[in-house]
């Protein structure tokens, strides 16, 4: 049975023919680990893709190196991908694995300290060498002697396995050992009664033109679900239920496909076509990726020279009538600060999508982090504001691309949308919306002189007096001949203007529009109704913090929860719920960004509690943090 609170399982036994005891569970968090040519990836990715086929809730962390190929059987090339299912609703990819599966020594030294004493460890046994040993510094060999006496330890030859299993299919041996990763597979998926048709139908269609290694991928995972079947080292097998979700159709999505989803969805919505200028950097180019799939639905995809380049097609794209999207990293931002400044300047709709992660400068490129936000509140020449908004997890990312392209619409406005590294890679299922719900996008252009001096000129400058938004004209509409640039504008009439009167009339024009923009108001997470501590997020900590207060509140203490998914302008009423509490705590992965901003605005003395670690928070450690600010311990 479930007991609705992440770190936690229930289980009781029940027995098959073969005497294999089956424990029913509420949720497991499984790591699979390996060298980076391991295909760990692809495997966590699969048991991923039947788990949510099964119906379990679920969340993913994939964490992989930024090298291309690190050195072979050495701790910066660990690849890992960890999964947390369970049959209730979920949170986060869990704090620590219940099974690890270490396919080198490197993967478990890389590993083994987050696997919690009695938590279950399989090991390909084949690559424990001395060569591999004395790579990651072992002395001895932690299969032989008493370190791992803890962990309930399977040792398993999976590359001589897999390497019989496919004897006579004419691959060679290093080909036929590129399929352990499926025996792996096969192994945990028989663990925890997975189906098998659909992985098998995904590695024949993934290799499709390559017949051979289909099979030989298949015949793997099978080997390692007879493996589990046959073998008297396993005595138990483990049944996760389907989660009782909300009724309606789910996929498994990822953040940055659900990002690449809506915005394809706010081209059908508005009816615009839209124009992608990019530059690829990690870990944002997967939504090139997926928009470059979908010309069918009016998507123009341009992988630019640079970045620079990519943000000026996506803002000319936009200058003709199309929606400009650019998508990024943070050291891209940077580069793109000055284009974003010119949009500010001749107030068009662009959608630029951050996906930030560790920096500064290259910094991890594969590790997550919140950095950004600073640059993208204050990072461009002048008084440059533009609204940013923030997805809090990966099915949200769909919501959040629509969000910002309404803003960007409606107020005529480059819009700032900050993803990061854990919700861009991460995954977990998607309920698919009924497309008559999705928002009215569409846009209307200018279409006649809108002078008012009666010279019949088109004054690209007069503006919505609710939205204080420009006319936004199509180059070459008869009568709308218009000049915009970089420049300085006279009011309405859009001349370039140095009056200082003028200048300053402008900049507070601009200010008014974006502190203008309607958002939500905030809707506090507080059961009880009587917590004095609250807990402020903005995006990817939304999970680990919801996990963490529901621990919290089950130790018995009253705890309330807000997040933001607007951080410029903030919702309305966010002053008014920061001096409701008594004591307000800001976790973010940086040194305090938010919580500068809270203080400066609203003079409230929030408790900031960072990480920069390139990893999300765990809901364990902020349950510690949290409970003692409960308790009244000294921050």
């Amino acid at each position: 049975m479930s007991t609705g609170v992440e770190g936690e399982t229930n289980g009781h036994a029940l027995r098959t023919a073969r005497q294999t005891e089956i424990t029913k569970l509420d949720r497991v968090v499984i790591r699979f680990a390996g060298d980076s040519g391991d295909g760990m990836q692809l495997t966590g990715d699969r048991f991923t893709s039947e788990a949510a086929a099964f119906g379990n809730d679920l969340a993913t962390l994939p964490n992989f190196p930024a090298e291309i190929r690190a050195p072979q059987g050495t701790l910066p090339g660990v690849s890992s991908f960890q999964l947390h299912f369970a049959d209730y609703d979920i949170l986060t990819p869990g704090d620590r694995p219940d099974v690890l599966v270490a396919m080198n020594p490197a993967a478990l030294k890389a590993n083994i300290g987050d696997l919690p004493p009695g938590g279950t460890l399989i090991v390909n046994t084949d690559e424990f060498n001395k060569r591999n040993l004395t790579k990651v510094g072992y002395d001895t060999d932690p299969l032989e002697d008493e370190s791992l006496a803890s962990y309930q330890l399977h040792k398993v030859a999976m590359a001589t396995i897999t390497r019989a299993a496919l004897d006579g299919t004419g691959l060679s041996k290093k080909d036929a050992e590129r399929a352990k990763n499926m025996f792996a597979l096969g192994l945990l998926s028989w663990m925890y009664h997975r189906p098998t048709e659909g992985t098998e139908r995904f590695l024949r269609e993934k290799f499709a033109k390559k017949p051979d290694i289909a099979e030989a991928n298949v015949l793997a995972f099978r080997a390692g679900w007879n493996y589990g079947e046959t073998t008297e080292s396993f005595a138990v097998t483990y049944q996760v239920d389907p989660a009782k979700l909300s009724q309606g159709t789910y996929r498994q999505i990822t953040g940055n496909t659900a990002l690449a989803y809506g915005i394809v969805a706010a081209g059908q919505q508005s009816k615009l076509p839209i124009v992608l200028g990019t530059y690829p950097i990690t870990p944002a180019s997967d939504i090139l990726h997926e928009l470059s799939k979908h010309k069918n639905f009016g998507i123009t995809t341009i992988q630019a020279e640079d970045e620079i380049a990519g943000v000026g097609a996506a803002l000319g794209a936009s200058y003709g009538g199309a929606l400009g999207v650019t998508s990024t990293s943070g050291p891209g931002l940077a580069l793109k600060s000055e284009t974003i400044g010119l949009a500010v300047m001749t107030e068009l709709p662009l959608v630029v999508i951050d996906v930030q992660r560790g920096g500064p400068s290259t910094g991890l490129p594969t590790k997550t982090e919140q950095a950004d936000l600073l640059q993208a509140m204050y990072g461009r020449n002048g008084e440059s504001p533009v609204p940013i908004v923030a997805p809090q997890s990966p099915a949200d990312c769909f919501d959040i691309a629509l969000e910002a392209v309404r803003i960007a619409l409606t107020y005529r406005t480059p819009v700032l949308l900050l993803s990061d590294g854990s919700v861009a890679n991460g995954s977990e299922p998607w309920l698919i919306p009924d497309v008559s719900t999705l928002p009215d996008l569409s846009v209307q252009f200018a279409s006649a002189p809108n002078a008012t001096d009666g010279s019949g000129e088109f004054w690209p400058y007069m503006r919505d007096p609710e939205t204080l938004a420009r006319e936004w004209a199509i180059p070459g509409t008869p009568g709308l001949q218009h000049r915009i640039g970089g420049l300085e504008k006279q009011d309405g009439k859009g001349s370039i203007s140095y009056d200082p009167a003028n200048h300053d009339h402008m900049v507070r024009l601009r200010q008014a529009k974006i502190d203008g923009i309607k958002v939500p108001d905030l809707v506090v997470d507080d059961p009880s109704g009587k917590a004095r501590v609250l807990v402020l997020g903005w995006g990817s900590t939304y999970g680990p913090i919801g996990a963490a207060c529901r621990r919290v509140r089950k130790l018995g203490h009253a705890i309330a929860q807000v997040h933001l998914r607007h951080l410029n302008p903030f919702p309305a009423n966010l002053g008014e719920l920061l001096r409701a509490y008594d004591r307000v705590v800001i976790p973010e992965m940086n040194l305090g960004q938010l919580a500068t901003l809270l203080r400066a605005k609203y003079l409230v003395d929030a408790i900031s509690y960072t990480k920069v670690a390139g990893l999300p928070f765990k809901a364990e450690e902020l349950q510690g943090v949290l409970t003692d600010v409960v308790k009244g311990v000294p921050a």
